[in-house]
C-alpha cells in the first residue's frame, strides 16, 4: 500500500548512528576494510531492508558513475536465507532489463569450505 511504501522510505532514511543502528555501523566497518582489497573499483553498500540505499538505488548510482559490470555480494554467507537466496536474485532479474548494457552478477553461493576455513581461523585466534 502507499502507506507501507511511505513508512518504508521513512525508516530507510531515518538518521542513524553507531548507537541507534549498530548493524549498519558494523556493516559499514566491514565495507571500509573491504574497499582496499578491491583495487579501486567502484564500490557501494546497499541494504535489503530498514536502511538506505536499496540495491536498486546502489546499482543506479554505480551505473551513473560509469559502471558496466557490477558484482553483487552479500554478507549472508550461509545457505537458507530468503534475502540471499530469493530476494537479491529477484531484484537483479528486475534490474537487468533496465540496464541492458550493464552486466549484473551475483557472487552467490559462497564456497562453504572457504567460510569454514575463516571460522576455523577465528576459533584458532581465540584458542
Amino acid at each position: 500500500s502507499q502507506e507501507e511504501l511511505e513508512l518504508d522510505q521513512k525508516i530507510r532514511r531515518w538518521p542513524r548512528t553507531k548507537v541507534t543502528d549498530p548493524y549498519q555501523s558494523g556493516l559499514e566497518a566491514v565495507g571500509a576494510v573491504l574497499r582496499p582489497y578491491l583495487s579501486g573499483v567502484l564500490f557501494a553498500m546497499a541494504y535489503n531492508e530498514f536502511c538506505a540505499p536499496t540495491l536498486e538505488e546502489a546499482v543506479e548510482d554505480l551505473v551513473k558513475q560509469g559502471a558496466t559490470s557490477i558484482t553483487v555480494l552479500t554478507t549472508m554467507f550461509t545457505p537458507g536465507g530468503s534475502h540471499s537466496e530469493v530476494e537479491i536474485p529477484e531484484i537483479l532479474e528486475h534490474l537487468r532489463p533496465q540496464y541492458p548494457g550493464v552486466e549484473l552478477r551475483y557472487a552467490w553461493p559462497f564456497d562453504l569450505s572457504l567460510i569454514a576455513g575463516t571460522l576455523a581461523e577465528q576459533v584458532r585466534r581465540f584458542s
